[in-house]
């Protein structure tokens, strides 16, 4: 029995299985793969974010494999005091390298990257402007920084200049802040027309781009190559958890700013920094996007064939233009029991409601990898339809 002070946890749990919202973790008992075993039953794993098949790549095994023997398994300390190995500033020098930037820092998870630079580099007296869509890390790291936050529409160009006019006048730092891809609807940010909005209002420009890291530009080098913005976009967010197929979050911008991001992003100064073999792991990663930008390619076959899949059924896939593929129903009960129902036909892909989306959008996610053959993508496709119609949702 909960403690009485605890008790209206449990009250707001049972309300959530009342609305026929709660959800349980699924238990994966194999490794990332396509197919995937989760709570003894074989499925088509469509929540992974591992886009590349990195998780189980075998020169990324390896590579930890021999850190682990040469390093052991731990740093022991966070970076400022005895925690920073010479893996992890190969791996930072590697970064800036591949994403063709002055310097970059690790830090332990990319929320933590994208909160603690946010909270580092401004103050109350400052003004961030920010994608109403964007992702919860930085919108913690916002008020952690406890500036002035104001909110534009999602990707409403015009709403973000006027809210630039209003504080034109004002002597404060102004940040411009966006997702590259933002991870629930599967969308690209318009970024040369923001960082156009930066350089005439002089804003400093900042990118999270967790969910392109691996997927757009050449090799992967994300949204700011994709659209051939390098040396215009002032702050960059990557992720090593996503296409990179380990744990961490990395900045990337001029070597003063990531010095500052030593001195003063407290993710950084007071978490013991990443196991050698995770480092290894990524170092290793960086290296196959460029020996084999085939993997993207084939991520893309894959991802355009289950698009037009899903529309040619009659979903409604949103605004989707990556591998990120909503398919939204509205209703967060139905959403859910949309995902169960496929669970049990063999298909896993989570429902996601409030307060995740908005209410009234919520959707199950998709995400198709590299590593899915045509024949499971298919496979997956007439469970979707079947359960769909079942549901009523097409």
């Amino acid at each position: 029995m909960p403690r009485a002070q605890l008790q209206y946890l449990t009250d707001e749990l049972n309300k959530l299985r009342e609305q026929n919202l709660y959800q349980r973790l699924r238990v994966l008992e194999t490794e990332q793969l396509p197919v995937s075993r989760f709570d003894g039953r074989e499925v088509i794993n469509l929540s992974s974010n591992n886009y590349l098949g990195f998780t189980t790549h075998p020169k990324l095994r390896e590579r930890a494999l021999e850190a682990i023997r040469k390093f052991g398994v731990g740093s022991g300390a966070v970076r400022t005091i005895a925690g920073t190995m010479s893996i992890h500033l190969e791996l930072e020098e590697k970064i800036a390298r591949f994403k063709h930037v002055e310097a970059s820092v690790v830090f332990q998870s990319g929320f933590t990257a994208n909160a603690g630079t946010v909270q580092a580099i401004l103050g109350r007296e400052d003004v961030i402007i920010s994608d109403q869509l964007n992702h919860a890390s930085l919108i913690d790291g916002c008020r952690l920084s406890r500036a002035e936050i104001k909110i534009f529409p999602h990707k409403d160009l015009d709403a973000c200049e006027s809210v630039l006019k209003e504080i034109a006048g004002r002597n404060c730092r102004k940040l411009l802040v966006t997702d590259g891809v933002f991870s629930m609807d599967g969308d690209i940010a318009p970024l040369p027309q923001l960082v156009e909005l930066a350089e005439k209002y002089g804003c400093i420009m900042m990118i999270d781009d967790a969910h392109a890291s691996g997927v757009l530009g050449r090799n992967g080098r994300g949204t700011v190559d994709h659209y051939k913005l390098h040396g215009r976009v002032d702050i960059q967010v990557g992720t090593l958890s996503k296409a990179i197929g380990a744990l961490g979050g990395y900045v990337c911008s001029t070597r003063d700013a990531i010095e500052f991001l030593y001195h003063r992003a407290r993710p950084f100064l007071f978490s013991t920094s990443h196991p050698p073999s995770v480092a290894a792991t990524c170092l290793a990663a960086f290296e196959v996007l460029e020996e084999e930008p085939q993997l993207i390619d084939r991520l893309w076959v894959n991802t355009r064939f289950f698009k037009e899949g899903l529309k040619k059924l009659g979903f409604n896939t949103g605004a989707s233009e990556t591998p990120i593929t909503p398919v939204i129903v509205g209703d967060a009960a139905l959403a859910h029991q949309f995902s169960r129902d496929l669970f049990a036909a063999g298909v896993f892909a989570q429902g996601i409601g409030f307060p995740t989306v908005p209410e009234g959008k919520a959707r199950i996610r998709t995400i198709v990898t590299a590593t899915h053959t045509q024949e499971e993508l298919t496979r997956a496709l007439d469970i979707l339809e079947g359960v769909g119609k079942k549901l009523k949702i097409i």
